[in-house]
């Protein structure tokens, strides 16, 4: 896998997504004209309040898009190219190529692991899905290496998702997300519902992964403090558009956009809400 033309990651241009006339998420707004780009080990955080278009925006970038299903998001202008892919058009048989350098962390990934699979059969999937011959030894060696790298420890490969707590269950799901090595990680809210000691290590977890291995990260939140743990560069989105890009200190401190005011107006001892 390469950058785009451009050099980056991810690169968006004029990049606008609609979902289909029978999804119910169309009463949410999507994208209209986003521009932006990922550089290479860089990790950005996309803010925004609930109905923004942040989620849709990780989805797209993951690859999840353009499917038959209804649900599905679709690209409806621009142009949005991943690790040097074309996405508007892409067929399945590419994304399933491209996506195999991209590690997805959707909303509540810890409560979407299969209940019937144990957690290394769990985080084992991609791995086969990829190669259906992969040596079973060398799958647990992998599996393993990746569940310490979450900080968990490795007796839970033989439990089952239901016998974690949540915070836990969301190690998995990065651990299943990084199995694979990508060079592009996604994560949706990886700390939605998980309380705030958990969501600390959450995100100390993916701090230190992507340092370790520098992949390019795109993280999505609605609380600015999470901001400062994992980067200093944020787009801000509101209404499926970015309205702010740039340092953090400095998009605050300069904002003219109304909802980033109202961000910087909000600040209470450097804990402050998107939504």
């Amino acid at each position: 896998m390469t950058t785009s033309a451009t050099g980056a990651t991810v690169s968006a241009r004029d990049l606008s997504v609609r979902y289909s006339s029978s999804s119910p998420e169309t009463r949410a707004v999507a994208l209209d004209g986003v521009n932006f780009d990922l550089s290479p080990g860089e990790v950005l955080a996309v803010v925004g309040e609930s109905g923004s278009g942040k989620s849709t925006l990780a989805r797209v970038v993951a690859l999840d898009v353009d499917r038959l299903d209804d649900s599905s998001p679709r690209i409806s202008g621009g142009e949005l190219n991943v690790l040097g892919a074309r996405v508007r058009g892409i067929s399945p048989r590419r994304r399933s190529r491209v996506g195999l350098y991209v590690g997805y962390v959707p909303q509540e990934a810890g409560d979407r692991l299969q209940p019937r699979l144990t957690v290394g059969e769990n985080v084992a999937e991609p791995i086969y899905a990829r190669d259906r011959r992969f040596n079973q030894n060398d799958a647990g060696e992998a599996v393993a290496t990746v569940i310490d790298a979450v900080r968990l420890p490795l007796t839970v490969m033989n439990r089952y998702p239901h016998e974690l707590s949540k915070g836990q269950r969301q190690r998995v799901a990065i651990a299943r997300a990084m199995i694979l090595e990508p060079k592009l990680l996604v994560a949706d809210d990886p700390t939605a519902g998980i309380d705030v000691t958990a969501r600390r290590a959450i995100l100390d977890i993916i701090v230190s992964l992507q340092r370790e291995r520098g992949f390019s990260t795109l993280i999505v939140t609605a609380d600015l403090a999470e901001v400062r743990r994992v980067s200093t560069r944020v787009a801000i989105m509101h209404r499926g558009v970015i309205v702010a890009s740039g340092q953090l200190d400095e998009v605050l401190a300069t904002a003219e956009h109304p909802y980033v005011k109202g961000l910087a107006r909000s600040q209470d001892g450097g804990r402050w809400s998107a939504s």
